[in-house]
């Protein structure tokens, strides 16, 4: 059996693909031939470059988004509007979030050679032909892999040779093809493009509507090539429930690597415990979305020790309206020494008792899995001492008990973190936001 990885684009929000990469790592899953378009291409540049998935989180931890864009020389802008080349160029992913993500060229090129190696390809579209090229990793360059992130509009393409380089997005997002014809018979799609059936009003939100229908209507074209052809394959996509955080809400601070992160493992073992052997019917509904129904989304920070070391419990909870009647979930992840670093939970859920708030799930922790249970008690005793009354929990891990508390400073973030979901339009976020704020986290919760 030869296993191909293929991975999707999506701008920043590949870092998403890291948390989905550390749950297949921690499966054992081996893949013989890795394949990327668009912002792919930087998940597919660390895996050949050496990083492992759990280094892979690691380095977005520490990825300066504005990093993305870099300016070009101000003449360019001074040519007004409609003669601009691009807003900016692909020096900053180049000189600043390749080298911070681990990503050299030439190691790429040299693993590539070497005995028994994982294959890899590379997509980007040469503009004077109009072709999609699947560059091997034998011959990519750092230049050729900008270039095939560099979203016309955006950035500026790659000019070399008398040809033109840039992304191919508009050609294809996955190249499942390009997979087949190195001899896959198992592939598993790593999607994070959007694919609901929300249409929304605005240039962004049709701009990205534009790269779902280019980006479906190739992959469905290379399930039909293969139907034709009577080419038989097993397919397994990892998905998100909902369209991820469009990348403007990345580059401004909204969401963060770590919280994409933790939904991607997320998605990835909501896939592994349901998935069969047989995989998914090879169609549109193998990338289906739904949008999320309104609510928040806010991160919550807690800290303590454990044997000295210090102890750190993120969740990153996601709080449907009451109206919604949704349960309220999160992502997030553990860190300490001794459960060997940063530890993601599974299966997050938020259960309300009381005054007691848990959060509950599991965490894979020296080769098994492990109960993980957190709980808050939002009280509030008579007189002025609201803050201690909430900020303190206990983390139960298994057999490991530990005393949480959150500082000023966690509290700042959780307010500074609040977010609207499922909710679009000025009017309707403002609405979103304006209810927690006006019955708060503990009100909120106890309705459930």
């Amino acid at each position: 059996m030869k296993r191909s990885l293929v991975l999707a684009g999506g701008g920043m929000r590949v870092a998403w693909q890291a948390g989905v990469m550390r749950a297949l790592e921690e499966e054992g899953l081996d893949f013989h031939h890795v394949d990327a378009a668009s912002g792919g291409i930087l998940t597919a540049g660390m895996l050949l470059s050496g990083v492992s998935a759990r280094e892979m989180c690691q380095r977005w931890s520490g990825v300066d988004v504005k990093d993305f864009g870099s300016a070009l020389p101000i003449g360019d802008y001074l040519k007004g509007p409609w003669s601009l080349p691009a807003v900016g160029d692909a020096d900053g992913i180049l000189d600043k979030v390749f080298p911070a993500l681990g990503i050299n060229d030439a190691t790429i090129r040299g693993r590539a050679a070497e005995p028994d190696a994982v294959e890899g390809s590379f997509n980007v579209v040469e503009f004077v032909e109009k072709r999609c090229h699947a560059i091997d990793a034998k011959e990519i360059d750092a230049e050729l892999m900008a270039a095939g992130m560099s979203l016309p509009i955006f950035l500026t393409p790659l000019r070399r040779d008398g040809k033109i380089w840039t992304d191919a997005v508009w050609m294809r997002d996955a190249n499942v093809g390009e997979a087949l014809r190195r001899g896959a018979t198992e592939v598993w799609l790593i999607w994070c493009i959007g694919n609901s059936p929300y249409w929304g009003d605005g240039p962004l939100e049709q701009y990205v509507h534009m790269i779902e229908m280019s980006a479906m209507g190739a992959l469905l074209a290379d399930f039909e090539a293969a139907a034709a052809v009577g080419r038989e394959f097993v397919l397994h996509v990892i998905r998100p429930a909902h369209p991820l955080p469009l990348d403007p809400e990345f580059y401004l601070g909204r969401v963060d690597a770590d919280t994409l992160i933790g939904m991607g493992y997320r998605d990835a073992r909501a896939y592994l415990d349901s998935m069969t052997a047989e995989g998914l019917a090879k169609d549109s509904s193998c990338t289906a979305m739904t949008d999320p129904v309104p609510g928040v989304r806010f991160n919550d920070t807690l800290q303590g020790r454990i044997g000295g070391d210090p102890l750190t419990f993120r969740a990153t909870v996601v709080l449907p309206t009451a109206a919604s009647g949704a349960p309220p979930q999160f992502t997030g992840y553990l860190e300490h020494a001794g459960f060997g670093g940063r530890t993601f939970v599974a299966d997050g859920r938020v259960e309300a008792s009381g005054a007691d708030v848990t959060y509950r799930g599991r965490a894979r922790l020296d080769g098994g899995w492990q109960d993980v249970a957190v709980t808050r008690t939002l009280h509030d005793d008579p007189g002025p001492d609201a803050w201690s009354d909430s900020r303190r929990a206990q983390l139960i891990v298994g057999d490991v008990r530990a005393e949480l508390s959150m500082s000023l400073a966690d509290a700042a973030g959780l307010l500074a973190s609040i977010e609207p979901v499922g909710a679009h339009g000025v009017v309707d976020r403002a609405a979103a936001v304006a209810g927690f704020a006006a019955n708060g986290l503990r009100e909120l919760l106890r309705r459930y």
